[in-house]
């Protein structure tokens, strides 16, 4: 079966690598794609964090890193994607994810929605947190792969 992860990854973290991993254990293939938020504002451009994502994730079998600006319920039915897989911190995560649950069930292939929770040393790290981190110029080690850091560093964006 094939699931999909998606996110702004705006940058990806240490969190959201570790459900991909997880993911990855579970489903036949696992797409990571990170995908346009036409709500938020984003500091990195679309380019930049699919590069981030896809060197997070080199080597993961099974995993295929894609970049998507339209719906997500476009996206799994081009792909025949029947899950999506959605990472949750804590408590507070789980009204909106099951809203989002609800709406693409309610969507084209009508996938379904499996919930990985966060393991406890993740739950503080958000990519707001890691934005703000980077705005004070503190360390992203342990908190964004260290691939991705390798992206942003060599595009001077560190």
């Amino acid at each position: 079966m094939k699931a999909l992860i998606s996110g702004t990854f705006d940058p990806i973290t240490v969190g959201h690598l570790d459900v991909i991993r997880r993911a990855a254990t579970m489903f036949d293939e696992v797409y990571a794609v990170v995908f346009n938020n036409t709500e938020k504002s984003c500091r990195f451009d679309l380019n930049t964090r699919c590069a981030m994502v896809k060197a997070a994730c080199e080597g993961l079998d099974h995993v295929t890193v894609d970049v998507c600006d339209g719906l997500l319920a476009a996206y799994t039915e081009a792909h025949d994607i029947g899950v999506i897989v959605r990472g949750v911190r804590d408590a507070s995560d789980v009204p909106y994810e099951m809203s989002l649950s609800t709406i693409n069930r309610g969507l084209r292939n009508h996938p379904d929605t499996v919930f990985i929770p966060a393991k406890p040393e993740y739950f503080h790290i958000s990519s707001s947190y890691v934005r703000n981190m980077l705005k004070y110029g503190e360390s992203l080690v342990g908190i964004v792969p260290e691939r991705a850091l390798a992206v942003l560093d060599a595009a001077g964006l560190l």
